[in-house]
């Protein structure tokens, strides 16, 4: 098959493995700059040109698409979807995935544990947001955040109110979180393809940093998931509607919590923890769907 990686950076990890997995199985794999594609949009005739030459014959994509062109990405996914195209990751989970808000409303709708979340627009009563996650400690979330940036770690009450007034004057959108104070700067990542758990790890933070995220210089270990976590991992892929998809939980005292559902979760990280090729799972996925 023709399978076509939408990576923006052809050294990434990620991406070397995608085409190195797939040329091991026979495939021919190409990488196109998705931010580099200009769609063509006609009647019956949609079509992609890359470096004034049309695409074609392309049986199937795996996008790679960075959260700050998650607009122009998308696009070319639904190029690519309207050509007949086989998507890993399809276009209406890929937006869905990317809106934190929206996709917090879908996981709580199917009933997955979530730290509890208060998203107001710009209220000025910051008293009430703290009451309603529990009090200070908490934590707020910018947003269109991604590797941990734009989250902070509030561990007074007035700290809270600070933080929170100082982002309502920006006109920044954020989401005010409890704390999980059990789960120690720790969290876990459960790697999904196709409905299946390959992989998962647990990811702690260095001394004294409170997020887990690898790019903030956190350690990660290969970990056994309980029938509980597993599930829910499952579940939360599933409301999501992703082919891929990196689910990051809390072990807390009430079961695990879901945080987020990655669409365009990195490989270095879950390979390196697991010394499991993730790559050829997703190769495999794509095999059978396309």
């Amino acid at each position: 098959m023709k399978i076509v990686v939408l990576s923006r950076n052809p050294k990434l990890y990620s991406t070397k493995r995608l085409v190195e997995a797939g040329e091991k199985r026979g495939h021919e794999m190409v990488v196109l700059d998705h931010t580099k594609c200009d769609l063509i949009i006609e009647k019956r005739k949609p079509a992609i040109v890359y470096n004034h030459e049309l695409v074609t014959d392309v049986d199937a994509i795996i996008p790679r698409i960075g959260a700050s062109v998650t607009f122009y990405g998308t696009a070319v996914v639904r190029q690519f979807e309207m050509m007949k195209v086989f998507s890993a990751v399809e276009s209406q989970a890929l937006v869905r995935s990317r809106d934190k808000l929206s996709s917090l409303q879908v996981l709580s709708r199917a009933n997955l544990g979530l730290p509890k979340t208060v998203f107001t627009n710009y209220s000025k009563d910051t008293s009430e947001i703290i009451k309603k996650v529990g009090g200070a400690p908490l934590i707020v979330k910018l947003l269109e955040g991604t590797q941990g940036l734009g989250v902070v770690l509030a561990e007074t009450r007035k700290a809270a109110e600070s933080v929170i007034e100082a982002f309502n004057g920006l006109q920044a959108r954020v989401i005010v979180q409890e704390y999980i104070k059990e789960a120690k700067g720790a969290d876990i990542r459960a790697f999904v393809v196709d409905g299946v758990v390959v992989g998962a790890m647990k990811r702690q933070g260095k001394e004294g940093e409170f997020r887990s995220n690898l790019h903030r210089g956190g350690t990660s270990e290969i970990i056994e998931l309980t029938d509980e976590e597993e599930n829910a991992a499952l579940k939360a892929v599933k409301a999501m509607k992703l082919g891929i998809a990196g689910v990051d939980m809390l072990q807390s005292d009430r079961g695990p919590l879901i945080l987020e559902v990655n669409s365009s979760p990195g490989l270095e990280g879950i390979e390196k923890a697991t010394g499991k090729d993730i790559a050829k799972s997703i190769i495999r996925y794509v095999e059978r769907s396309a």
